[in-house]
């Protein structure tokens, strides 16, 4: 892979590849409103990140993924990749799930916010936790952890990566909250909508039935006499 400022080589372990183009606007607008569940149920209800918890309190998550690959326990590549974010970018960065050491923190924090950064996901542990309880900056990671990263190691920057099983490339659109975290595909984004608007009105349909009592006493009992349960 050649570097294309320089026309050189990369040495070994590392890879910064341009940015995405970032998501148009109206489509951040558009899925700031809707769940990361109804989602995850218009992908197929297999796909989203396992593991990955909120440390930032409550609120809602959306903007364009901006990648990182670091060796565990390392953060040299995603001090970097802040370096380059801009505003509206959610940084998803894959620490290979390593829980011994925190690869973001307070410091970063900061930096991320002077970016405009919507939003960060690691595969792996952040530190200085209450710093982000005050959800100015939506974090979502594995855990928490005291112990430091180490600046010196490979990685790469805007590749395709896995962030604890939720499989995320350069620019796809990422949506977070306190259930978790997915990502959609940019040439997806119209159909999932579809979807998931669809989805949005039959549950307001739902509970306006189970409000109102009208849905139907039978409905289950005919989803099981369908399964050849006799009821």
């Amino acid at each position: 892979m050649l570097n294309v400022a320089s026309n050189e080589a990369w040495p070994t372990g590392f890879q910064i590849n341009p940015s995405p183009a970032a998501i148009p606007g109206e489509w951040l607008d558009a899925f700031s409103q809707v769940p990361s569940a109804i989602i995850s149920d218009c992908l197929g209800r297999n796909v989203g990140g396992l593991g990955l918890h909120p440390f930032h309190g409550r609120g809602h998550m959306c903007g364009t993924a901006i990648t990182v690959r670091v060796r565990p326990g390392d953060n040299l590549m995603t001090l970097k990749a802040i370096q380059m974010a801009r505003p509206g970018d959610i940084l998803v960065v894959d620490g290979s799930g390593d829980q011994t050491r925190a690869i973001i923190g307070g410091i970063m924090r900061a930096m991320a916010l002077k970016a405009g950064v919507r939003g960060i996901v690691v595969n792996g542990m952040l530190r200085d936790h209450d710093d982000w309880l005050d959800g100015k900056m939506p974090i979502f990671a594995l855990g928490c952890v005291h112990r430091g990263p180490s600046t010196d190691g490979a990685g790469e920057i805007n590749v395709p990566v896995s962030c604890a099983g939720l499989v995320v490339n350069p620019g796809d659109l990422v949506v977070g909250d306190s259930d978790g975290v997915v990502a959609i595909a940019l040439d997806q984004l119209t159909r999932v909508y579809e979807r998931c608007r669809q989805l949005l009105d039959r549950e307001a349909s739902i509970l306006k039935g189970i409000e109102e009592d009208t849905l139907d006493p039978d409905r289950f009992n005919a989803m099981l006499r369908a399964k050849g349960c006799p009821v």
